[in-house]
């Protein structure tokens, strides 16, 4: 093997290793976060839920907020493309609607997001930097995403708006519509199989009675 090759192949396996690493430690914060809230966390606890030492913690991320900041990042890396694929098929309006509200209806009320909203709303008041870095990794990318479809459908015909930004916003609340807020207040739940039919097609029904071309 030449020289070249050993360091390229070096490079490799530290590189595969630090992103393990990583990951066990965004793992490990995960768990800190959802027991504790941002607050609560220590870095400290989390060195230990993780199964890392302070020092190698901070050879990763250089305070909590880059911690959590990275952590999100995560979560709306991993949760979010799937939700918003739909609007890259050709399809009509209303089956690419259903198929992005399907998906947000499922992703707003799994169990990391639930706890990323109420940890975020809980600790804006003292941490707004938080709502900030939720705000720019999640929601932003989503609504971009989806007033850019919007936006190309308006050119098509499809649909029509002078504001697809503002319709964009419109269609993901509809999307949280009584299944979302009751899960966020952890209240029991009763038919949410049939509940998130019916929010997911009234939201599409609304949304084209609205917008639709």
């Amino acid at each position: 093997m030449s020289e070249s090759s050993s360091v390229s192949s070096l490079t490799s396996t530290c590189t595969g290793e630090s992103e393990a690493k990583r990951e066990q430690i965004l793992k490990g914060a995960y768990n800190v976060f959802a027991e504790h809230g941002y607050e609560g966390a220590s870095m400290s606890a989390i060195a230990r839920e993780a199964g890392v030492s302070k020092g190698t913690l901070y050879n990763y991320f250089t305070n909590k907020a880059d911690l959590f900041g990275a952590f999100v990042e995560k979560c709306c890396r991993e949760k979010l493309p799937p939700a918003l694929a739909p609007v890259q098929k050709e399809a009509s309006p209303k089956e690419t609607l259903t198929a992005v509200a399907r998906a947000m209806v499922q992703l707003i009320t799994q169990p990391e997001s639930l706890m990323l909203y109420r940890m975020i709303v809980s600790e804006a008041p003292h941490f707004p930097q938080l709502a900030t870095i939720f705000w720019s990794h999640g929601p932003r990318i989503a609504i971009e995403t989806l007033s850019n479809w919007i936006r190309e459908q308006t050119q098509r015909g499809t649909l029509k708006t002078d504001d697809p930004v503002f319709a964009a916003e419109q269609f993901f609340s509809l999307c949280q519509t009584r299944i979302a807020h009751r899960k966020r207040f952890n209240m029991p739940y009763d038919n949410m199989a049939e509940d998130e039919e019916k929010v997911i097609h009234a939201s599409v029904k609304m949304f084209l009675a609205t917008y639709g071309a």
